[in-house]
């Protein structure tokens, strides 16, 4: 009897030790974005998505998602990736243009045409050239998310590049701060999360940005007008979800499996969603009594002609490769 009892006690402790040798090996990730959590944003919602499935697939592996720069703030996403502070970001790939000038070419005026062009730019030699570069930096795309964005000011509305002069415009990349400036704008350099305060306090009174974030951050409480992609989109912004290439590495091969396909779920869903963040900017502040407007065709072409003697001369002249940047990505139809 006692033989018995001894031998389940062994068992038993046997099967404890593996379940806490099991637990041992469960990895905790962190998430971090500046984004609003919890209020719809589609990037949020990428990196919920991934996070709920990486967990739901068992593996050992669970990502703890900080939103709303509560982390780490808005431009500092990407050292805090390297430092090893952070695993995982939803980032606008741009705002680390001052480490690697390649990235500015993912927010260039009028680069990217509309959301299926955006799609097919996914899989070019021009986005393998940019994957490379962050590749090379340490770290890894998860998923792809290119962002439709648009124009606003609290004085008027903003159609041709004239309508810009005397304004103190916040944008979101130093490519469009270029075109912005060469058609007579002074220049706020803050991130998107910032942009409500700017111009509540009139340190900015116009600002480009991402539908997304025309809305996610209530923008149509402090602008009177704002421009809508509409058929001439001309500010398209590639905002992936990151990870550092050391954490991915010291992931399982089942953990690196699972998160690889939580990570296609969360581009899928991104793909279906990015179209739908136009019509619920113009919807917003439609409601709000915030005029919408577009361009005609001759307007943004008065724009790209500001961008080409400006922005894209700039970047091909000091970016390494900058000009056949620009051409590759200009030869996707």
């Amino acid at each position: 009897m006692y033989h018995r009892s001894f031998k389940w006690m062994a068992l038993a402790g046997v099967a404890m030790a593996a379940m806490v040798g099991q637990d041992a090996m469960a990895v905790e990730l962190k998430a971090s974005h500046q984004f609003p959590g919890g209020k719809g944003d589609v990037r949020d919602e990428m990196v919920q998505i991934i996070a709920r499935e990486v967990a739901a697939a068992n593996v050992g592996l669970d990502i703890k998602v900080y939103p709303g720069a509560s982390l780490v703030k808005a431009n500092e996403q990407w050292q805090a990736m390297l430092k090893g502070q952070i695993d995982i970001t939803a980032f606008p790939l741009d705002y680390a243009s001052g480490r690697h000038p390649e990235f500015g070419a993912t927010l260039m005026p009028g680069l990217v045409k509309s959301h299926e062009h955006a799609a097919r730019l996914n899989g070019s030699p021009f986005m393998q050239e940019i994957k490379k570069v962050i590749e090379d930096a340490g770290v890894i795309v998860l998923a792809d998310a290119w962002l439709a964005g648009a124009f606003g000011s609290k004085e008027k509305c903003i159609l041709e590049p004239a309508d810009v002069q005397g304004l103190k415009a916040r944008s979101a990349g130093a490519t469009f701060a270029e075109m912005w400036a060469g058609a007579g704008a002074s220049i706020v350099s803050i991130p998107s999360n910032e942009v409500y305060n700017a111009l509540q306090t009139g340190v900015a009174n116009a600002t480009d940005t991402s539908t997304g974030s025309f809305v996610s951050f209530r923008l149509y409480e402090q602008l009177s007008c704002v421009t809508a992609p509409g058929d001439n989109a001309l500010w398209f912004m590639y905002e992936p979800v990151l990870m550092s290439k050391r954490s991915f590495e010291r992931l399982t091969k089942p953990q690196q499996e699972a998160l690889m396909k939580a990570s296609k779920k969360s581009e899928e869903y991104f793909a279906s969603e990015s179209k739908k963040l136009d019509d619920k900017m113009i919807e917003a502040f439609e409601k709000n009594n915030v005029k919408v407007v577009t361009m005609s065709d001759k307007q943004a072409a008065a724009w790209r002609e500001v961008a080409k003697k400006t922005s894209y001369k700039t970047f091909s002249e000091k970016v390494k490769n900058g000009g056949k940047l620009i051409d590759m990505a200009l030869s996707v139809e």
